[in-house]
């Protein structure tokens, strides 16, 4: 009874965290169809709790599985990958081609020359799809290992080449590959 109820709310809990990052990313019907497999997991094992009541390792085995789930959830999650990260970077060398670089390899790129307290800077502005993050963080550590970085998701996207290039399946391919 232990092991199924800790299985049951390990499932419902890593459905639940799946549903609220669907819900947030704007994927509702998805999101939906999720809530009402997750609702069943959860009735059934709340159910198996509640009518067992007087044991108390079925109440620790509730416990540990919401919190296995909240991991395992998030683990998912991460693999999905859903959704889109922007960069801010900023190079302390204002000479190095870090816009042709990163716009070959298939990154949108805005870039404009900016002051800092020691000088002259390259800032950027890249936009991205959230699996390719950690890619990009490596290409540009390998262009400039002492690179100022900040990142966040953003809510809304519209118009500009990038969105383009996504909508018609192009982004990250070769120039051999889009003729």
């Amino acid at each position: 009874m232990v092991v199924i109820i800790l299985i049951i709310n390990i499932v419902y809990v890593s459905f639940f965290t799946i549903r609220m990052i669907l819900t947030m990313k704007g994927r509702r019907y998805i999101a939906a169809f999720i809530s009402m497999i997750e609702v069943i997991i959860y009735i059934l094992g709340l159910g198996l709790v509640l009518d067992n009541l007087n044991r108390i390792e079925n109440l620790i085995a509730y416990a540990v599985g919401y919190g296995l789930g909240v991991i395992i959830g998030s683990k998912i999650e991460e693999k999905m990958a859903l959704g889109y990260i922007t960069v801010h970077v900023i190079s302390s060398n204002p000479d190095i081609e870090f816009t042709r670089r990163l716009r070959d390899k298939g990154y949108g790129v805005t870039s404009w020359s900016a002051y800092g307290m020691d000088g002259d800077r390259l800032a950027m502005q890249i936009l991205t799809p959230r699996k390719y993050e950690l890619k990009l963080y490596e290409t540009i550590k390998q262009i400039d290992p002492k690179a100022f970085i900040i990142a966040y998701e953003p809510q809304h996207i519209h118009g500009g080449f990038w969105v383009k290039q996504v909508k018609k399946g192009r982004l990250f391919k070769s120039q051999n590959d889009i003729k």
